[in-house]
């Protein structure tokens, strides 16, 4: 469980309730669910994001209310002054184990990874002890079988209709290229048309894999290549080198293949809350990987020889070619007929030592970043 820093709040604004017995302090507008996070109290969801409007779906929340005739989901309830509020109770351990027993006869069979990730209602079923053998209803929930997307794929057998995905599509992203479609126990994730994500204002960002519990939202490309599942691969938080806003992302690492090497096999998103890029990230970002281990990739640096084909040398020598052909234009053209382009994918100590060069030695102001445009 991740717990949340605590606030601080204006000395007018801070109000006390009760949780399990222990007053605790809340500020105007914060939900049952964070202040219970704010002071150690584990709480279940499955719907819940924090970047995410509430929407207490999955029921799963629920706590007791001193006074309140009915169990109320802790994610949409604001908390009020004086609140006496019980997060686990007999009344609570009997809605949850029959809650989740009726996910469980709706869900494919128990295994704690589906589609290579981890099940967040199987893990929960499990630690709650939920009955597990109320029988097994065959899913009623269209798919899109033949949705040729490289990316995002859909398990409609595993969703459980808690809306995360539609709602980050929508709220975080403001695409909008899925949506809730039909009723009751034919709900399920659709697009316009049933159209492949490619064909709607999908941007493949993955987002909806990103926040989906139980696998329904999936990489096709990691099942395709056969890849370990999640919980069997090593996580290297990274710097995503594809532009320079600085998002941080987890390489998944397989350190078994390329001869123990090991070969990042997919790319996953640090939790909300914890780094600048709070969670989200672009389709390269999530997607672009396989360029690692290209066999295309220039390994040596490259030089033309004198019949004009490229060749391998040495860095003294690539360097060394380099610094002759610019100081050669310098001389023979003066200083600003040089260039100097940077990338937004160097660091910023990189970026600043181009410019200096520009400046400092060839004495021309010809320097740009990419970023910048």
């Amino acid at each position: 469980m991740t717990i949340m820093p605590t606030k601080v709040f204006e000395s007018d604004t801070v109000q006390t309730m009760t949780l399990d017995g222990v007053p605790v302090t809340f500020a105007q507008g914060e939900t049952i669910l964070e202040v219970a996070e704010r002071h150690g109290k584990e709480i279940p969801t499955l719907c819940h994001d924090s970047r995410l409007d509430p929407m207490g779906a999955c029921r799963t929340c629920l706590v007791e209310i001193s006074g309140w005739r009915r169990l109320s989901p802790s994610c949409a309830t604001k908390a009020e002054a004086g609140m006496e509020v019980e997060t686990e109770s007999d009344r609570i351990d009997r809605h949850r184990k029959g809650l989740l027993a009726l996910y469980a006869a709706d869900h494919p069979a128990e295994v704690a990874v589906t589609n290579g990730r981890p099940n967040e209602l199987v893990a929960m079923i499990a630690r709650y002890a939920a009955p597990t053998d109320w029988g097994h209803l065959e899913s009623q929930r269209d798919d899109r079988p033949g949705d040729v997307n490289p990316y995002v794929g859909f398990d409609a057998e595993a969703c459980i209709a808690c809306a995360r995905c539609v709602r980050y599509c929508d709220e975080v992203e403001a695409v909008s290229a899925i949506s809730l479609a039909n009723r009751g126990s034919y709900t399920t994730i659709a697009t316009v048309d049933s159209l492949g994500l490619l064909d709607t204002t999908c941007e493949m960002c993955g987002g909806c894999i990103d926040v989906c519990p139980t696998g329904a939202m999936h990489e096709k490309m990691p099942l395709a290549a056969l890849a370990k599942p999640e919980p069997d691969l090593e996580k290297v938080r990274t710097t995503c080198n594809y532009c320079g806003v600085g998002c941080q992302m987890d390489l998944n690492v397989d350190r078994d293949l390329n001869d123990g090497r090991g070969k990042v096999v997919k790319v996953t998103s640090p939790p909300p809350g914890t780094t600048t890029n709070d969670g989200n990230l672009c389709v390269k970002g999530r997607f672009a990987y396989e360029f690692l281990d290209s066999h295309e990739r220039i390994m040596t640096p490259l030089v033309r020889s004198a019949d004009g084909q490229l060749v391998d040398a040495s860095w003294e020598e690539a360097l060394r070619r380099a610094a002759d052909g610019l100081r050669g234009v310098a001389e023979r053209h003066g200083p600003d007929a040089l260039g100097f382009i940077s990338s937004s994918r160097c660091t910023v100590e990189e970026n600043y030592l181009v410019q200096k060069m520009a400046r400092a030695v060839f004495r021309t102001n010809n320097v740009h970043q990419c970023a910048a445009t």
